[in-house]
């Protein structure tokens, strides 16, 4: 179920998606050759302390019985498409990085997601990485008041493969009606390669199973019978 948020809550959402939204500035900021993704995830933390949020995925549960999630951001780097564990690893020239990042301020969350070239990088990877951006973009075109969340998945995909990548197929006229007042957040995973992926050792790492670089782009929406509202706008 999808809830109808009051006014109130939703701007106690727009506050939260700014504390999100800002993070990521400071982290795309950050992101250089010679970084460890354990500094990127140290200053998302500092940033939720300075703004009396709690972080949404430190500690996360896992689903199915396994370690609950470490980090402040999901730090996925080149084939790793979500839920990477920030730690010791170093970003390497020509890198991809996606960075996921959501905290609860005021009892209400907000979430947000971007994939940030390291230094110089491959033109086709810079094209995967503003292919994924734009498939998000199209996507809350469609968050329309009397759409199908079926009409958001299928302008991804169809964005996304006609620019000659792939994702997650969604189906038009599927999923609920979208109604004036309900928030989601919209994160398009777009590969590289082929759309199949697997979960690695650590139980929470998802990767592509061809070893291709994945881009990932999310932010927090609102629908107005006017049009959709992206709360997590940078």
């Amino acid at each position: 179920m999808i809830t109808i948020k009051t006014r109130a809550e939703i701007e106690k959402m727009r506050r939260s998606g700014q504390i999100v939204a800002q993070t990521l500035s400071l982290i795309e900021a950050a992101i250089k050759p010679g970084i460890t993704t354990a500094s990127l995830d140290a200053l998302a933390m500092e940033e939720c302390r300075k703004n009396k949020a709690i972080p949404v995925f430190k500690n996360y549960p896992h689903p199915r019985r396994g370690k609950p999630f470490p980090g402040a951001i999901c730090v996925s780097v080149n084939e790793e498409v979500v839920h990477g564990i920030p730690g010791e690893r170093i970003l390497q020239e020509g890198d991809i990085v996606s960075v996921d990042f959501g905290v609860i301020a005021d009892g209400f969350a907000g979430d947000s997601a971007i994939t940030v070239p390291v230094g110089e990088v491959d033109p086709v990877l810079m094209k995967l990485i503003k292919t994924t951006e734009q498939s998000l973009l199209k996507g809350i075109e469609q968050a329309q008041a009397g759409n199908r969340l079926g009409y958001v998945s299928s302008a991804i995909q169809n964005f996304a493969e006609n620019n000659g990548f792939s994702v997650v197929r969604g189906r038009k006229n599927s999923g609920p009606v979208l109604k004036a007042g309900m928030t989601m957040a919209i994160e398009p995973m777009i590969n590289q390669g082929s759309y199949h992926v697997y979960t690695e050792k650590d139980e929470w790492t998802v990767v592509t199973r061809d070893g291709l670089p994945s881009a990932h782009f999310e932010h927090s929406i609102v629908v107005w019978d006017h049009g959709p509202e992206i709360l997590t706008k940078r």
